[in-house]
């Protein structure tokens, strides 16, 4: 424990603060030469990468024949730790965008990124903004081709997998688009929620079937709610959280 500790303390965490703050201005500049984020997007794949070799992350991804014939889709994945993001940064072979909490947008670097690359900011409780960002995010996905990754259960779970928002399907529907899932673990066991170090180990990624949203309506966003959820919690092996609550309509 002394010694992970020590690694993490003298090693780890200054490769990984120097690795962001170096590939954080990289983003930058080239955000002055290609407004579209798709360069920056492919910096923060490398800099996910890095950060997982830093760590000592070994990550075994399956399913990704699933994505082959997928250009644009909406990316649902649960979520157990800080670790959730970079892992699927670096291995999604597809150029899409986050929902990310708008307090990440104010972190020197990442939130630079966040908004140069043109990833969507979240208010919490806020069923207007949410409202907006869907929107946002439905128009960037039908006009210029793209993907969208999000997390659905509101935060990190504790194991279990929590009730499901139900702003994915809102936006998968409205922009016709298939939703993929994705269930991930061992990332708690990497980064606890509450720690800054990141613990060498084994993470599981693997992609579900594309789910189509063609010839849904609004209204259907419980049925596929409920679905997408199912199939993450088998692709996860995570249990789901009981009693249900339900989500709340046009929240991310």
């Amino acid at each position: 424990m002394l010694i992970g500790y020590l690694r993490a303390l003298l090693i780890t965490d200054p490769a990984i603060i120097l690795a962001t703050i170096v590939l954080g201005t990289v983003s930058l500049i080239t955000s002055l030469f290609d407004a579209s984020g798709n360069t920056q997007h492919r910096v923060a794949r490398f800099w996910s990468r890095i950060l997982l070799v830093f760590g000592g992350v070994s990550v075994k991804v399956s399913g990704l024949d699933q994505l082959r014939d997928q250009h644009s889709c909406v990316l649902v994945s649960n979520h157990l730790s800080l670790m959730d993001t970079p892992v699927v940064i670096a291995h999604i072979p597809l150029q899409f965008r986050f929902f990310a909490k708008k307090g990440l947008f104010r972190i020197p670097f990442l939130g630079t990124h966040l908004r140069r690359a043109g990833h969507f900011p979240v208010v919490r409780g806020d069923a207007r903004a949410s409202l907006k960002s869907l929107t946002d995010g439905a128009k960037t996905i039908r006009e210029r081709k793209i993907s969208v990754l999000l997390f659905p259960e509101g935060g990190r779970s504790g194991g279990r997998l929590r009730a499901f928002k139900q702003g994915f399907a809102y936006l998968a529907i409205k922009s016709g688009v298939p939703v993929v899932p994705i269930g991930i673990a061992g990332t708690r066991e990497i980064l606890p929620m509450g720690s800054v170090n990141i613990r060498p180990g084994p993470v599981r990624l693997r992609i579900g079937e594309p789910i189509p949203t063609k010839d849904l309506k609004p209204h259907d966003r419980d049925r596929l709610t409920a679905l997408v959820r199912e199939r993450i919690a088998e692709l996860s092996g995570s249990p789901l959280e009981e009693p249900e609550t339900a989500a709340q309509d046009s929240e991310i």
